[in-house]
């Protein structure tokens, strides 16, 4: 299933960033790094679990809100124009709304 196989590459990116922002960054960019890392490992824990509660919509918002969140902060952490912080608080929208979407499903009948 496509979502699991997403969802263990995203939780592989976030442990390398996550290490890279604990040893080999400084300064602002360490701090990017191991802020996508922690969203990042968090929602492809919630992925999983959506998966396994045959939620699958809540399932790729955490994912693909999660590449988002994550992805542009590694980049300003690796030289990419600040503006891409802009982007950012997409991805965290998309992952909000997949805990809202979980919550409703989860209080269906």
């Amino acid at each position: 299933m496509i979502i699991v196989v997403l969802a263990a590459l995203s939780g592989a990116i976030a442990v390398a960033a996550g290490a890279f922002g604990a040893h080999g960054a400084i300064g602002s960019a360490a701090e990017w790094l191991k802020t996508g890392a922690q969203y990042q490992l968090v929602h492809v824990v919630a992925a999983l679990v959506a998966v396994r509660m045959e939620t699958r919509g809540p399932a790729w918002l955490f994912v693909v809100g999660a590449a988002i969140f994550a992805l542009t902060l590694y980049a300003m952490a690796l030289g990419a124009p600040r503006w891409f912080g802009a982007i950012t608080p997409i991805g965290g929208a998309l992952l909000i709304g997949g805990w809202l979407w979980l919550a409703w499903s989860a209080s269906r009948p």
